[in-house]
């Protein structure tokens, strides 16, 4: 395929990808969160309570002093707590009250939307959808990585 025209694709892709970006940015400033304490509670929604801290920052993809600065946060504000684990190094997370109602209100609405969103699609494209992000991703990741082996 013509380079110009894959320029061109890459342009359109990242686009859509940073719309998408900028709704949930939206849809977090919407709730009254940070983009990364949205992200904590969506997870802890998502995946279940049963998530550590370092979980948490694999699953989101942020910074552990970022994950570790909105957590405080959302412990001070109520939200949720940390339980020490026998590691003492790992903190189970898990909702309190306050955060259950909070996530009800706002992240699980957003969990809502994109069901729906999706929905909108059918099986074979959700599942089309779905194998061509992996693999655009893994082979991304593979050419990045390729980038490290070289003088960037």
């Amino acid at each position: 395929m013509e380079k110009n025209n894959i320029r061109k694709k890459l342009s359109e892709f990242n686009s859509i990808i940073k719309e998408s970006d900028d709704i949930y940015r939206c849809a977090a400033k919407l709730s009254g969160l940070s983009d990364c304490a949205f992200w904590i509670l969506y997870t802890l929604r998502t995946d279940g309570e049963a998530v550590t801290q370092s979980e948490i920052c694999s699953i989101i993809y942020q910074p552990k002093q970022t994950v570790n600065s909105a957590l405080k946060k959302l412990e001070q504000d109520g939200i949720l707590q940390l339980t020490e684990m026998t590691d003492r190094r790992s903190k189970q997370l898990s909702l309190t009250d306050k955060g259950r109602r909070l996530a009800e209100q706002t992240v699980d609405r957003v969990i809502d939307a994109e069901q729906k969103a999706l929905s909108g699609l059918t099986d074979e494209e959700q599942e089309a959808f779905l194998q061509l992000f992996h693999k655009y991703t893994d082979l991304l990741r593979t050419a990045i990585s390729a980038l490290r082996q070289q003088d960037f």
